[in-house]
C-alpha cells in the first residue's frame, strides 16, 4: 500500500516535492486460529485456539511446468552433455535405478518432500552440518578404522545437510507466490 505525502517547509512556505512512503505488514500474511482436537482444560498451556500458519498447497509439478524447466534444461543443452559423461537412458536402464526409487519409495518421498515448508528442510540441515562437525571433532584419530568411520560419518552427515539445503533454496523458489 502507497501513499503521497506533500509537506510545506515551515521556513520558506515552498511545497517539499511529494515522496512515495511504503508501508509494510509485519506480521504474516496468512496468520490463522486454528481448532485444537486434542485440548483439554488445565491450569496450564494454551487455549483450545491456537495461533498458526494457514496451509498453502503448491503443485510443485504445475511450478516447474510454468516455468518451462525442462525446455531449459533441453535448450542448455544438458542431456548432451549427460551423454558424454557416459549418462544414458540406456545406462538408467541398466543398472535398474526406476525399479530401485520404486521399491525403496522414493517418489512417495518426494512428493512429502515436497509439501514441507522450505524453512524446515533448511532447519533440519544445520543440525546435521553440525553433526558432521561434531564427527569430526568428537571421534579420535587412534586408528586407521576410526579415521575412516569419522570421515564416513562426517561426509554423511554433510552431503544430508547440503543436500537439504539446497533443497530448501529451491523448493522456496518453486513455492513463492506469483
Amino acid at each position: 500500500m502507497e501513499t503521497l505525502a506533500r509537506n510545506v517547509s515551515p521556513i520558506s512556505k515552498t511545497p517539499i516535492p511529494l515522496r512515495r512512503f511504503k508501508t509494510m505488514a509485519m506480521a504474516p500474511k496468512k496468520k490463522v486460529n486454528r481448532y485444537d482436537e486434542s485440548w483439554k482444560k488445565q491450569w496450564y498451556g494454551a487455549g483450545i485456539f491456537f495461533e498458526s500458519g494457514e496451509d498453502v498447497n503448491v503443485d510443485v509439478i504445475k511450478k516447474i511446468e510454468k516455468r518451462k524447466v525442462l525446455s531449459t534444461v533441453e535448450k542448455a543443452g544438458l542431456l548432451s552433455k549427460a551423454e558424454e559423461l557416459g549418462f544414458t537412458l540406456s545406462s538408467v536402464e541398466k543398472l535398474g535405478l526406476f525399479s530401485k526409487a520404486e521399491e525403496l519409495g522414493l517418489l512417495s518421498l518426494l512428493e512429502s518432500v515436497a509439501t514441507v515448508s522450505p524453512s524446515v528442510l533448511a532447519s533440519i540441515s544445520l543440525p546435521l552440518l553440525v553433526a558432521a562437525i561434531a564427527t569430526i571433532v568428537i571421534v579420535p584419530d587412534d586408528s586407521t578404522i576410526l579415521v575412516v568411520a569419522q570421515y564416513i560419518l562426517a561426509a554423511a552427515f554433510g552431503v544430508g545437510a547440503a543436500g537439504l539445503f539446497v533443497g530448501s533454496v529451491v523448493l522456496g523458489g518453486l513455492q513463492e507466490s506469483e
